[in-house]
């Protein structure tokens, strides 16, 4: 192994400045951290060339004096790692962590100055680093105003940025944005870019817990500052004695699919602290729900409300019948009538209304074999669900749910909490506050055995690896958007969030929409922009542990040929790969399902999908075990499929194949191709 960090002396000016070195296990990322002018900065290169050009270190505060010039590197730890771990679930199932981490300590030259730590860990497929703040004089209570971190991006001038906008009404809900990176102004993150040499970036966060959320602010063309989500107060972050930020998440890649394989996030969190987690079961579910969405049923009571005894024993029966592990139902507690929008105040999370049995149904749920899936919404206000949320979890508990969505519908920056005075303050999503609120349902769900799937959430970090119950969340445009969305998502959606939202982590989007004429087809309507085939491949391409069948049974009782690629696709995973793809335009991925007894662990699936233009691509099934059969079940677009006026052509074949062979993909505009490579 090269040495993956030294302290060097360099003559800078008429001052010396002192430069620690650490490299990637394959030596192709190299970061270098300086205090030359006595100002800390970083800076990266990917193979011998810029990726991030010399980039400021350090923080303002609201009593302290800045960490910002006046400090010099005194001292130098390294250290590298190579192990491996396990995922309960997930993604794969065995997760290597490979890196090299250099550990620069700068303090400033004078009586009593104020000291330090920036951990820089370099991966192949990335870098991550850290601040640690030790406990010293002058910082037992910290309130930071400002992090001065910067990403200056080399070749920015024409490098192209996918984004959605930060700190606006709609949270992470945004359809995504192609521009020059030097339009963009405030952004979230996972942010995704590729400079004119062709390398791919995407700037994120892990471990985010404690701290404030960060977006991107570009001050100056292509270098973008770590802006924090402030508190109602204008504080960014509030911290007692020493502390640890999150990581800030570099990966870099010479392919879109490059970013897309790095387990960099996973590996920057820390290790399961729940203990045994047997109890956290991925899973596909069905849900009352669509028909909200596309105005058959209500959430409110009356005479359409959905969230019936009556109704739930239907999608039981049809859950059981067909394989599926639960049932979601919204709108079965009081506060639902009215613009449920504004009723954070009056929501109940344990009174039902009075069509709805809950005793009655945990027990038709066990003789079914099937479980209520729990639903919480807030609609912004979380003390007033803080104030009830150990008694919901109880009843859950006691009525056999294992899995609850939780959902904070509020507009950006308008989440409702009393403070410690009775007064009512308002906070960001993905502010300090919240951050921490996120954190609370999850741990106290823990105690229940409940696992959260967090719709309107902060945006994920990887924190699964270390609370394995935080199953799933949303942030980011769903499915809900083509029943009303005005306009609906775009055709080149999916392939966006592949490369953007996704690099972050699980996503419940809810796909599986059968019935794409419920407004109408055509392009100028609320509407799937997809075909059929498509809706099959976002079970392989949009990963999470748990998948929602998401339309109406009947409409998959009219296809059932379609409906079986639902029944039989996994959701927990022994391997991913990425195979091909670009930002936007498309994406091909290949899964193989993780062992669960003997006769499973030995099929692959894979998902492919375009944007709105048809393509034909060439796979290799270099993926699969040599040596071994298997009996391909393709779902693909049909000779005459397109998404405007035929999306349900599908073409559903089946043939023998093995490693060695190839196979064309056919996707028509917006379209897909689902796969079950059956071993034989």
């Amino acid at each position: 192994m090269r040495t993956s960090a030294l302290l060097l002396l360099a003559f800078a000016g008429n001052s010396f400045a002192q430069t620690a070195v650490v490299e990637s296990p394959n030596s192709q990322i190299k970061v270098t951290i300086s205090d030359e002018n006595s100002t800390p900065s970083y800076a990266i290169s990917f193979k011998n060339k810029p990726a991030i050009n010399a980039s400021r270190l350090g923080f303002e505060f609201k009593t302290q004096a800045a960490f910002r010039d006046g400090f010099k590197i005194t001292h130098v730890k390294q250290q590298s790692v190579n192990t491996q771990w396990q995922q309960p679930w997930g993604e794969r199932q065995t997760v290597t962590d490979k890196h090299n981490e250099v550990a620069v300590t700068f303090a400033k030259n004078e009586p009593n100055g104020a000291t330090y730590t920036v951990r820089f860990r370099a991966f192949d497929s990335g870098v991550g680093f850290r601040y640690e703040v030790p406990k010293q004089a002058g910082f037992d209570q910290t309130h930071i105003t400002k992090e001065l971190t910067e990403f200056a991006i080399n070749n920015n001038n024409n490098a192209t940025a996918w984004w959605i906008p930060a700190r606006g009404w709609n949270r992470y809900e945004y359809v995504y944005n192609t521009t020059a990176l030097n339009d963009v102004p405030l952004a979230h993150t996972p942010f995704t870019l590729k400079t004119n040499d062709g390398t791919h970036i995407s700037i994120h966060e892990a471990a985010l817990v404690d701290y404030a959320g960060m977006v991107l602010n570009q001050r100056r063309p292509g270098t973008f500052n770590a802006d924090l989500t402030p508190w109602s107060d204008g504080i960014a972050v509030k911290k007692q004695g020493a502390f640890n930020t999150p990581w800030r998440t570099i990966q870099i890649a010479d392919s879109a699919v490059g970013l897309v394989n790095s387990d960099i996030i996973l590996n920057l969190n820390e290790p399961n602290k729940l203990g045994d987690v047997s109890w956290v079961k991925p899973g596909k579910y069905v849900g009352i729900w669509w028909g909200m969405h596309i105005n058959t049923q209500t959430w409110g009571s009356g005479e359409k409300h959905g969230a019936t005894t009556q109704t739930t024993k239907y999608y039981m029966d049809f859950a059981a019948e067909y394989g599926f592990d639960g049932v979601l139902v919204e709108g079965w507690n009081i506060g639902w009538d009215g613009d449920w929008f504004f009723n954070g105040d009056v929501f109940s999370f344990t009174q039902p209304y009075d069509d709805f049995d809950i005793a009655a149904l945990t027990q038709y749920g066990k003789q079914k074999g099937v479980q209520l899936i729990g639903h919480h919404e807030t609609s912004g206000n979380v003390s007033n669900y803080r104030d009830q949320m150990d008694e919901a979890f109880a009843l859950y508990e006691k009525s056999n749910v294992s899995q609850v969505k939780t959902g904070y519908v509020a507009d950006g920056g308008n989440i409702k909490r009393i403070d410690e005075n009775g007064i009512a303050r308002h906070e960001w999503h993905d502010g300090q506050f919240m951050v921490n609120e996120y954190l609370y349902n999850v741990k106290l769900a823990a105690k229940h055995k409940i696992s959260i799937n967090t719709h309107e959430p902060i945006k994920d970090t990887g924190l699964r690896r270390t609370y394995p119950n935080w199953i799933a969340r949303e942030g980011a445009r769903g499915q809900e958007f083509n029943a009303w969305g005005t306009p609906p998502n775009p055709p080149e959606h999916i392939p966006m969030l592949a490369f953007t939202r996704m690099l972050a982590g699980p996503m419940d989007f809810t796909p599986g929409i059968f019935d794409m004429g419920f407004n109408g087809l055509g392009d100028d309507t609320n509407r799937p922009q997809t075909t059929l085939a498509k809706q099959l491949a976002l079970y392989v391409v949009l990963y999470s542990p748990i998948q929602m069948a998401a339309d109406l049974p009947k409409n998959y009782l009219a296809k059932p040929d379609a409906f079986q690629f639902i029944q039989d696709v996994p959701t927990d995973w022994q391997q991913s790969i990425a195979l091909d793809g670009e930002v936007g335009d498309f994406i091909v991925f290949a899964r193989k399902e993780r062992k669960r007894d003997k006769y499973s662990g030995n099929d692959w699936y894979l998902g492919a999908v375009t944007d709105e233009k048809a393509r034909t691509i060439e796979v290799k099934l270099d993926f699969l075990e040599k040596g071994k059969k298997f009996e391909a079940h393709i779902y693909q677009d049909g000779k005459n499929a397109e998404w405007k006026n035929n999306p349900y052509d599908l073409d559903i074949k089946k043939r023998v194949v093995s490693a060695n062979d190839k196979l064309t993909l056919k996707l028509a505009t917006s379209g897909g191709t689902a796969i079950r490579f059956k071993a034989l």
